[in-house]
């Protein structure tokens, strides 16, 4: 006779159910990027072959169904104090000037981004205590398009408003949002209101400025570059980490590995003891 597993069974079970549906979402959204670069480039040859009628039809259609839902998003870009990288695309936590460096490539409202906050956040966190790891943040945008909604979007703009605060006052608001996120089914951090809610667990953030600057979406033109410098990064999946270039593996079978594994590869990736 089969054994009924137990709750803590079960709890394991429905976790590792979880992140393998996250790590098919995630390959789905890969993959969709990928077709999206092959129709653009399908697009470009048949303008050069003289087809341009044909590749201003399918942009415009893009385009107007795109300015419908965003008709209200400002188009001056606005960067943000504490910005840095190229274009200010980069948020840097940690000393600048610390000798190594780790890239955490994420999405907001991707769900192994949050599996591994929630394993490594905190790892994360103390590998910059002593400064000799900064942490360099690349932030995307695609689960919208892959899911539909403009979560990733918003949540990013608002991102920026927590940045021109202080570089702290974004690193909370980032672990909030995780911490605080839903389904990726659903577009909740879509929701302006819902955003500024979150953003009352951070102490200090919600100034006026803040407010009005997400309400505005004043950052929303700067979230935008962001992730097109995330889709022109050659990473096609989030959470990706590199420490001084090196990949380093934040998966051990169906679970996240443990602060300490993580811990010890960025020190080895790094030459730290």
């Amino acid at each position: 006779m089969a054994q009924t597993p137990s709750k803590q069974q079960a709890k394991r079970i429905s976790a590792r159910e979880r992140i393998q549906e996250a790590q098919r979402i995630e390959q789905a959204a890969s993959k969709r990027r990928q077709r999206i670069v092959v129709a653009v480039s399908a697009v470009a040859v048949l303008a050069l072959a003289g087809g341009a009628a044909v590749a201003i039809n399918s942009a415009s259609g893009k385009k107007d169904s795109t300015a419908a839902a965003d008709a209200a998003t400002p188009t001056e870009l606005v960067v943000p104090a504490n910005a840095s990288g190229p274009d200010g695309t980069v948020i840097t936590y940690g000393k600048a000037d610390a000798p190594h460096t780790m890239e955490v490539y994420e999405d907001f409202r991707c769900p192994v981004c949050k599996h591994f906050e929630a394993a490594n956040g905190e790892a994360v966190k103390k590998l910059t205590e002593d400064g000799s790891v900064k942490v360099e943040f690349h932030l995307a945008a695609f689960l919208d398009n892959a899911l539909g909604g403009k979560g990733s979007r918003t949540a990013l703009a608002a991102a920026g408003a927590a940045l021109n605060e202080g570089v702290d006052k974004f690193k909370q608001f980032h672990d909030v949002l995780y911490a605080n996120q839903p389904d990726e089914r659903k577009d909740d951090f879509g929701n302006v209101n819902h955003i500024l809610d979150l953003a009352g667990q951070v102490p200090g953030l919600k100034t006026d400025a803040f407010v009005k600057a997400v309400t505005d979406k004043t950052y929303a033109p700067w979230a935008a570059k962001v992730a097109e410098a995330f889709n022109g990064s050659g990473v096609t999946g989030t959470p990706t980490v590199k420490v001084d270039g090196k990949p380093i593996t934040l998966f051990s079978g169906q679970s996240t590995v443990t602060p300490e594994q993580f811990t010890a590869q960025v020190k080895q990736a790094a030459g730290l003891k």
